[in-house]
């Protein structure tokens, strides 16, 4: 475990000292999100986060061939590599979205250009853990393992919508995952702990990490589609490589439950964005507009809407993401019934502070800073239009002023989901 610390901490290291680089580039280039009715945030603000993002992730690769530790992972395969240019694909792709607003079919076809060159390396489904079933048709493979990774891209995309909530829900989820990942790999070869799948986890949760000191409330930049896609590819990853690729006989009998959790993990880990994304097609379908038209009611909205701050909004989904995946991930170590008793009292707490008036307002009051005491909360009415009393105290403080020559990308597949 120390060696993929060690690799978390790289990633880490390196993408919080490429944003500030990536910041100053954006304001250069154009991609800066402009400030609409619709949108919480105050000034214009610079996007190609996820460019320092995706550098936090290669250099912890880079810097993992290098281990000793970890030769097998490279030498069984190019699975690392294959994730890597997908990776490097859609944060280009991402990257000319945020500056020049490129249109859906273009990103869609990115996105699964770079879905098969992951498979191509062999990051592919090739079995599913129950009962050992085979998918018998290479082609049938190919199109699963698209799909997900599309799916994938684009419910993280769909998501982020307030500030640091999407790098904070993967780097909870991603932690989970490789929480369970390194028991797996203890699990199935003993002697030899090195596993592409915590790898390729580990990497992701520090490119987070480093990313999230600057885009907490009140954000400095954004992520932008070169971060919602880079995040969405690599977890779409890793869960394939587990999902798709695992064995379930190789797994002790004490682990036999928890050799089913790569189905449920996946799920559990990008939950609240794949809630929010099927709602919003249903949503807008059912209007009869498009599903990529963007709005006002994804769950961020409700709960601003609700009353609770932005900071406290965030909290709440990451609690809801906690609460999942890591329940999911205490089968490992607890008894089924010890589980399930988990997480449902995870969820009743986590309900409780999400429904009940009064103990959201206290605990939201205790998230506000001074200078949002003295005002009303903010709120956002379902067309999207705030009700605010004054600016956010602090919001961007140091944001030069820069005319909002870009505006941000139309809602459409892998385009950024500001609220």
């Amino acid at each position: 475990m120390k060696v993929y610390l060690t690799l978390l901490v790289v990633a880490a290291l390196v993408a919080y000292a490429a944003t500030p680089a990536m910041r100053h580039l954006a304001f250069r280039t154009g991609a800066v999100t402009a400030v609409r009715e619709r949108d919480v945030h105050k000034l214009p603000t610079a996007r190609l986060g996820g460019i320092a993002i995706f550098l936090g992730l290669a250099g912890g690769i880079l810097i993992a061939h290098n281990i000793p530790f970890l030769a097998p992972v490279f030498e069984a395969s190019g699975a690392a590599w294959g994730v890597l240019a997908g990776a490097a694909l859609v944060a280009a792709l991402g990257m000319a979205d945020d500056i020049w607003d490129l249109d859906w079919m273009a990103k869609l076809a990115g996105q699964v250009l770079a879905a098969l060159i992951m498979a191509w390396s062999g990051v592919q489904l090739v079995t599913v853990p129950i009962a050992g079933l085979t998918i018998g048709s290479s082609y049938l493979s190919l199109a699963a393992t698209v799909i997900v990774v599309v799916v994938a891209i684009n419910a993280v995309n769909f998501v982020d919508g307030l500030d640091g909530l999407a790098a904070g829900m993967v780097a909870i989820g991603g932690a989970a995952f490789l929480t369970y990942t390194y028991v797996l790999a203890r699990s199935a070869s003993p002697g030899d702990y090195s596993s592409l799948a915590s790898l390729i986890l580990a990497v992701l949760v520090g490119a987070c990490l480093g990313f999230l000191p600057h885009n907490l409330h009140p954000a400095r930049i954004f992520m932008g589609d070169s971060g919602s896609m880079v995040l969405g590819l690599t977890i779409a990853g890793a869960a394939i490589i587990v999902t798709g690729q695992i064995d379930p006989a190789v797994v002790s009998e004490r682990e036999r439950i928890p050799a089913f959790i790569p189905i449920v993990l996946p799920l559990m880990v990008l939950a609240v964005p794949l809630i929010d994304m099927t709602a919003a097609v249903i949503r807008r379908t059912l209007k009869g507009t498009s599903p990529f038209m963007p709005d006002a009611h994804h769950l961020h909205h409700v709960l601003l809407r609700a009353g609770h701050s932005h900071r406290w909004a965030v909290g709440v989904l990451y609690m809801w993401t906690a609460v999942l995946s890591f329940g999911t991930v205490s089968l490992v170590f607890l008894d089924t019934g010890q589980a399930v008793a988990l997480v449902v009292a995870g969820v009743a707490i986590a309900a409780t502070i999400t429904f009940s008036p009064a103990l959201r307002r206290r605990l939201s009051s205790g998230w506000r800073t001074a200078g949002d005491r003295a005002r009303p909360l903010q709120r956002i009415t379902p067309e999207g239009h705030h009700r605010d009393d004054a600016p956010e105290p602090g919001a961007n403080r140091d944001v030069p002023d820069t005319p909002a020559t870009a505006s941000a990308p139309a809602d459409s597949v892998s385009t950024k989901e500001r609220p």
